[in-house]
């Protein structure tokens, strides 16, 4: 797609899908104005994950502040906002009815357009933000809670999925295994540090292979079989290193991750490679690609940190795209909480 230059495009999007309540204004697709996140991670850490009755209240008490939080920052008035993007699935369904009831009000009185974003685009998208230089065509690796999926990104809003998980996604297998070894929520950062001090060669957990589906994902097995070692472990009366198990389960992942990455370059003879989703602020994930990717002569994207985990500037970037492709919601855009992503080559 060739964007025409409009102007300046303002797009207040806003992000409620899980347990952050976030608002940002982006211009242009690119540059960011205002990021407000509120997270909840205090509130559900006593839970051990997210419970989605108390995020959604939560979200409702947060969503006025927060969007009046980023139009301040941003230094820009409601008027002034040219369209609103809001995340719509996928999510929890209390969660996103709350962001997307906000954007339709919103939309509604000021005569503005609306913009549903599936949240898996929206953390592409974080990547343009970084990387103002990265156009399409180029390939994404999207780890997160409940998505591993590798994608050919073909131009902005065409996508061709190259690879998905058979059942537990990373981010999710991170999280039950940090509760199983006592790190409790949220379990990707908590694993990630105690890696750090464990050794990743302590136990040698499975790498799941899909043999006719080379790119596809299987954590699940994974999973089982750190929750095996333990329970054998106890049952024998055996001491284990919870930061063995930490970087020893993150390894497999990581050859995981990595291995099918490296197997889509060779394939398709990919040159620009992203990576995005929440597990991307893995540390060792982040380091492995790079090299791997370095090594093979392609170029390797990542956001910070800030746009790795659910935000809602990454809305406004993928929003903004969306807008300039024509794209418009009308008031009945609902929440959906297992919305496809959709797969149209161009």
């Amino acid at each position: 797609m060739k964007i025409d230059n409009l102007g300046t495009i303002n797009i207040l999007a806003i992000e409620s899908s899980c347990d952050e309540t976030a608002a940002a204004v982006v211009q242009n697709g690119r540059k960011v104005l205002s990021n407000v996140i509120s997270s909840q991670i205090a509130l559900h850490e006593i839970y051990g994950g997210v419970v989605p009755e108390l995020a959604s209240r939560k979200h409702m008490e947060n969503i006025n502040p927060v969007i009046r939080q980023a139009l301040a920052q941003a230094g820009i008035k409601l008027p002034d906002i040219d369209a609103i993007a809001v995340t719509n699935g996928p999510g929890l369904v209390g969660a996103l009815l709350v962001g997307v009831a906000e954007a339709k009000a919103i939309a509604y009185a000021l005569g503005k357009p609306l913009i549903g974003v599936h949240h898996i685009e929206g953390h592409i998208a974080a990547n343009y933000i970084e990387h103002p230089d990265l156009e399409p065509p180029f390939f994404a690796l999207v780890v997160s809670g409940g998505h591993s999926m590798l994608i050919r990104v073909a131009d902005y809003g065409s996508y061709e999925l190259l690879g998905s998980t058979r059942d537990d996604a990373a981010g999710e297998a991170f999280d039950k295994v940090a509760r199983a070894i006592g790190l409790g929520y949220p379990g990707g950062p908590k694993i990630d540090r105690a890696a750090r001090k464990g050794d990743p060669k302590a136990i040698d957990f499975p790498r799941a292979k899909i043999e006719d589906a080379p790119l596809d994902f299987s954590f699940s097995g994974l999973k089982s079989a750190v929750l095996n070692y333990i329970n054998g472990c106890e049952m024998k009366g055996v001491s284990w290193s919870q930061e063995d198990v930490a970087a020893s389960f993150q390894e497999a992942v990581v050859d995981v991750l990595v291995r099918n990455s490296m197997e889509a370059v060779r394939e398709y003879g990919i040159k620009r490679f992203a990576l995005a989703g929440g597990v991307s602020a893995n540390t060792l994930l982040r380091a492995r690609l790079e090299s791997k990717l370095d090594a093979a002569g392609v170029r390797f994207f990542c956001p910070s940190l800030i746009l790795c985990t659910d935000n809602a500037a990454m809305i406004g970037a993928a929003g903004y795209y969306a807008y300039m492709n024509g794209i418009r919601d009308g008031l009945d855009l609902n929440a959906q909480p297992n919305l496809e992503l959709p797969m149209e080559v161009k």
